[in-house]
């Protein structure tokens, strides 16, 4: 079972041979703005498909027209963008019913109210650094909209938030490989189900650490 796993999701190559650069495109595009798309892995995803992004400008590269791997990294972060743009128009549209609904067992106004206040305060964090968090990015552009963040205000941190994870993580693939496999002789694409782990780990557990603090500080202050 994870043999079949890392010969396909887990290896960048599989996205090459079974639609390459449009699979990536609306995986990152899925997770950055649609519900459905909070599974996916976009860290890992990013990280590999770097180590192969010169894989990527070769395939769609010609002679008239060759393609640089930065053109790459290019439209994958414009998918991202526009991913969120689609969270935050879902959000908005959603949110005047949510704002005069009643309160459930399952949805409280003031977490609603508490979320305003800090997309208001924390503007750039929220939608920034959201980007690199797992399961948070794809509810930030959404919770953002709901709570009518100023949409120029959005656009600006939802461009920066883009470029800034999606740049660093495909860069952090390319050159760390190179650096591994010319200083080390360790070829990274040979151990990717254990770098993809890795890099899980490292991005859920602030996710993991935040729930398990905020149910423990809910609690008390109930």
């Amino acid at each position: 079972m994870l043999e079949t796993l890392k010969e396909t999701l887990l290896n960048p190559l599989w996205y090459i041979e079974n639609g390459g650069l449009w699979v990536l495109l609306i995986v990152i595009f899925a997770e950055t703005g649609l519900f459905v798309g909070f599974f996916l892995p976009g860290d890992s995803l990013l990280f590999v498909a770097g180590i192969y992004v010169q894989t990527f400008a070769d395939k769609f590269s010609t002679d008239i027209f060759p393609i640089h791997y930065i053109g790459i990294m290019l439209l994958i972060s414009i998918a991202g963008i526009i991913g969120n743009y689609i969270g935050y128009w879902f959000g908005k549209k959603s949110g005047p019913f949510l704002y005069e609904r009643k309160d459930t067992f399952f949805f409280k106004r003031k977490h609603l109210l508490t979320a305003k206040s800090f997309y208001d305060k924390n503007g750039a964090l929220a939608v920034i650094g959201a980007r690199f968090l797992p399961i948070v990015r794809t509810f930030a552009p959404i919770i953002a909209g709901i709570v009518g963040m100023d949409f120029k205000k959005f656009t600006l941190y939802n461009i920066i938030g883009s470029f800034s994870w999606v740049f660093s993580m495909m860069l952090a693939g390319k050159f760390l490989h190179a650096l591994f496999l010319e200083k080390f002789n360790f070829d990274l694409t040979k151990h990717l189900e254990i770098i993809v782990i890795g890099i899980i780990l490292i991005t859920t557990l602030p996710v993991i650490f935040k729930f398990i603090l905020g149910g423990k500080k809910e609690d008390f202050n109930d």
